[in-house]
């Protein structure tokens, strides 16, 4: 067993059988647990930015605590926000101020973001 990780999909529960180690060829493999996505309706999205109890926790004074909750609140609309959306929330995570980043990305609202 040569300890690697591999990820080998079986299409439907006939199928499962033993699976073969694509690197070493060992049958001797332990399965991990996959992660797995639940698909939410653009209403129940929604519901969920509503929320208020959502904003508790957040520290405005804190860019990480800020960072944390954009995060969510961008997963939560389930679109791609941007590089530039992830270049000011990786900053603020790592405790910057947006509003002192150079260029584009500067300003005095969360980035220069309307």
């Amino acid at each position: 067993m040569c300890h690697r990780r591999a990820a080998i999909l079986f299409r439907s529960f006939s199928e499962v059988g033993q699976p073969v180690c694509p690197n070493c060829g060992s049958v001797d493999m332990r399965k991990l647990v996959s992660r797995v996505v639940a698909l939410k309706s653009e209403e129940a999205r929604l519901e969920a930015l509503a929320d208020p109890s959502a904003l508790s926790g957040i520290d405005e004074d804190d860019p990480k605590s800020v960072a944390a909750w954009a995060r969510k609140m961008g997963s939560e609309l389930g679109e791609d926000l941007g590089d530039d959306f992830d270049e000011v929330v990786d900053a603020m995570e790592r405790g910057e101020d947006p509003s002192e980043m150079p260029g584009e990305l500067a300003g005095d609202d969360l980035g220069g973001f309307d």
